[in-house]
């Protein structure tokens, strides 16, 4: 006896929903294909009909047309399927990881690591991972700060930051600093397939030493400029005329305010500031030289012009960093100061504190 087709009807907005479903092309592909079963039963087509324009067998076509008769648009979504029953309980194994993590690493291992925790715990090496990845625990990622002990730190940042959000009207306002013992090193690099296939850029393991200089170097914080200069040495005297030539071009009436950190060369300069009444000395807290933006340029300019480069000379040094000051003052922009809060009471908290 032939099966009778059941039927299949849907309301306005279901079908336009069956409609966006079955032309979708971010959806996934199985939910697409039911979507397009249903609008073919919905024109009145036969199953087989459907099954040959599809190129998928009658009985899945019968499957998902009973589906939706009895439940709607929600039938053609994949039900919760049992599965395997977990082998450890989820709850008790994230106690049990979390509570191993606070204790001493096993003798001769500084910290605690997958194999070592899966040891511990008794369970598979895929347990682990799978709950460390979950709770969002990286055991050999590390990150440090410094918080400054200054007594008088606030008094000092407010200053400074003061310096940087509303300056004194016409006044000019700098960060200095210097980047000491810049190595002119001279090794072979190109680029290297790796054993995955992906090509990076690969440095020779032994290089030529071709001697160091130092770099001073000054930031218009307004503008986001920069003016330098290369040393031999790093002594008071080379502090003292790197700033006879920034100071050089500014009128003596103009007020100067230099932000500097505690480096010993920045320090009993009082000769040189009684000659140059315009200029103040702004210095950072303690152990907060962070507050000088000039070391955010620092590292622009080591991760651009120094990281991966050879030079065969201590000349080629210089010149490669006055090129990149050059382009890099040409498109040059103020920073955006900000600093994220961090508090020294967060080395005492425990795993289990903060997973909770």
């Amino acid at each position: 006896m032939a099966r009778v087709a059941i039927s299949v009807s849907c309301t306005d907005q279901d079908r336009r929903e069956l409609e966006r479903l079955s032309n979708s092309r971010t959806e996934e592909a199985r939910l697409v294909e039911r979507a397009k079963i249903v609008m073919g039963c919905l024109a009145g087509k036969r199953n087989d009909e459907i099954a040959a324009e599809l190129g998928i067998r009658p009985g899945t076509v019968g499957i998902w047309r009973r589906r939706f008769a009895a439940e709607g648009l929600k039938g053609l979504r994949d039900r919760k399927r049992p599965g395997k029953p977990p082998r450890y309980p989820p709850s008790e194994l994230r106690n049990r990881l979390l509570a191993q993590i606070e204790q001493p690493p096993p003798a001769g291992q500084a910290t605690w690591d997958g194999g070592s925790l899966s040891k511990a715990l008794g369970v598979s090496d895929d347990a682990v991972w799978r709950l460390l990845r979950k709770e969002g625990i990286q055991l050999q990622r590390h990150r440090s700060w410094c918080v400054s002990t200054d007594p008088q730190f606030a008094i000092k940042s407010a200053d400074i930051i003061g310096l940087y959000l509303n300056p004194p009207q016409n006044a000019l306002v700098i960060s200095v600093d210097e980047k000491p013992s810049i190595q002119a090193l001279e090794r072979a690099s190109g680029f290297v397939f790796t054993s995955s296939g992906k090509l990076v850029r690969g440095l020779k393991s032994t290089y030529k030493r071709h001697g160091t200089i130092n770099l001073f170097a000054a930031l218009n914080v307004a503008t986001g400029t920069i003016q330098s200069k290369t040393t031999t040495t790093k002594k008071r005297p080379d502090f003292q005329a790197f700033l006879d030539e920034v100071v050089a071009d500014v009128p003596a009436d103009r007020e100067i305010h230099v932000i500097l950190d505690n480096y010993c060369t920045h320090k009993k300069n009082d000769d040189w500031l009684a000659a140059h009444p315009n200029v103040h000395f702004h210095f950072t807290p303690t152990s907060a030289s962070w507050l000088n933006q000039v070391e955010i340029w620092f590292g622009i300019m080591t991760r651009k012009a120094l990281r991966g480069a050879s030079f065969n000379s201590i000349d080629q040094l210089a010149q490669a960093i006055n090129d990149f000051i050059a382009a890099y003052n040409d498109k040059a922009a103020p920073f955006v100061w900000r600093k994220r809060e961090v508090k020294g009471s967060q080395l005492r908290n425990t795993i289990a504190n903060l997973r909770n």
